[in-house]
């Protein structure tokens, strides 16, 4: 636990979790304008969109909604993907507790 918020003093993670929060911030007043959606389909379709699970519940119907959600996922993956592994980073170093022992 001590290194997932570890994670938080870590200028990169925060970095990419500030962009990140944008891209999702994005994401979701874009297709509240471009599909008509509420805020809350919105943000939940940009969320299952770039985590890669997207249910097919909530579909673009507009060419520029579909055009900028092939764009939005090329972009927004790669971002996700880097967040995720600054986290995974952070959790594999060793514990102080680790260090003191000497285990591998």
């Amino acid at each position: 636990m001590r290194a997932i918020w570890g994670t938080f003093a870590d200028p990169q993670f925060l970095e990419l979790a500030v962009i990140a929060s944008g891209v999702l911030l994005a994401g979701t007043i874009f297709f509240h304008h471009a599909e008509g959606w509420r805020y809350v389909d919105s943000f939940y379709f940009s969320v299952t969109t770039l985590t890669t699970v997207g249910f097919g519940d909530l579909v673009p119907k507009t060419d520029v909604g579909k055009l900028f959600t092939a764009f939005y996922i090329l972009t927004g993956v790669g971002i996700l993907l880097g967040l995720v592994k600054a986290v995974a980073a952070h959790t594999q170093e060793k514990s102080p507790l680790d260090r003191l022992f000497g285990k591998k």
